[in-house]
């Protein structure tokens, strides 16, 4: 522990440690399926000490005028860096679906693609998944691809998220 009282870094995390802090900030979404829309995000990377990041998000309607509407979508999961600047990232969603992601860090970049993708029976059919995070500046970016009800990976979220603090 550090003299506040939070856990030290465990070394694994170091080429993940950028993204610690809460991050917040909006983003547009759209898909064949659905009308475009502008969201507001949350995004939360925090640590035990443990070899891993915690990882939670949520996110919500925004109007014309950038007020919230009504709640979207919340993840959690956790984000585990491996050797060779490789990355494993394993999300939930409360809507019944659970993801494992395997991809690369490269310095302030993240590029993730699904590895596998679970469901329960009532979850949407939610096939395949890439994203990329990374900084911009001072700012957390991200790009979320989506294969889901019979269509083609292509293009659903991206977000550019301001650092607030961190613990």
């Amino acid at each position: 522990m550090t003299d506040n009282g939070s856990p030290e870094e465990h070394p694994a995390i170091a080429p993940l440690s950028f993204l610690l802090g809460r991050w917040e900030g909006a983003g547009v979404g759209g898909y064949p399926t659905i009308e475009s829309f502008r969201f507001g995000q949350e995004i939360v990377f925090s640590h035990i000490g443990k070899p891993y990041l915690i990882y939670n998000s949520r996110s919500w309607r925004l109007d014309d005028d950038g007020n919230k509407v009504e709640p979207l979508a919340s993840e959690s999961g956790f984000w585990r860096p491996q050797p060779d600047n490789k990355i494993e990232v394993l999300l939930a969603h409360p809507t019944g679906i659970v993801e494992i992601y395997l991809g690369e860090v490269s310095g302030t970049r993240i590029d993730l693609a699904t590895d596998v993708v679970a469901r329960t029976a009532t979850a949407k059919q939610v096939t395949a998944g890439k994203r990329l995070y990374g900084k911009i500046g001072d700012d957390l970016a991200y790009a979320y691809d989506m294969a889901a009800v019979g269509q083609e990976l292509q293009p659903h979220l991206s977000a550019q998220l301001k650092w607030v603090w961190t613990e």
